[in-house]
């Protein structure tokens, strides 16, 4: 087995290990798209414990927490230690025009995916316009046949 060593990225980790706290590094990055009616927001949260992911939302603020425990192994000695662990949180400010009554979420393979529907009166409509000439055209064609 070949190992490289590269002792700049090894003191690069040091540091950076040092002067950040491993919640700090707890991310959780996102991807939000609309399709059709309804807004798609996928979250990575891997290694999180699913029953301990909580999403709700208060007022405008949606809001999203994930729990990942620390391994327990016993006398172990670790090389490598970078996966973070403790609470994860996002917040988003949500617009107007969405029906947040109507949320669903689901997690499958360390993504968390909501689907926010867009609320009714928000959605897109076709307004049919009068005109007019048209308005008096068939008031006189109702005369006319009277």
């Amino acid at each position: 087995m070949a190992t490289r060593l590269d002792p700049f990225q090894e003191f690069d980790r040091l540091v950076a290990q040092a002067l950040t706290s491993e919640r700090a590094s707890a991310t959780m990055p996102m991807d939000l798209y609309r399709s059709g009616d309804h807004y798609v927001l996928h979250v990575d949260l891997p290694g999180a414990d699913p029953g301990t992911i909580d999403v709700n939302v208060d007022d405008r603020t949606l809001t999203i927490r994930a729990q990942r425990s620390a391994r327990t192994e016993q006398d172990v000695q670790w090389l490598a230690k970078e996966r973070p662990v403790g609470t994860y949180a996002r917040q988003l400010t949500v617009g107007r025009g969405l029906a947040l009554d109507a949320i669903s979420a689901t997690y499958a393979d360390g993504v968390l995916t909501l689907s926010i529907p867009v609320a009714e009166e928000a959605r897109p409509r076709r307004i049919e316009v009068q005109h007019a000439g048209d308005t008096a055209r068939i008031t006189s064609e109702a005369d006319a046949s009277v």
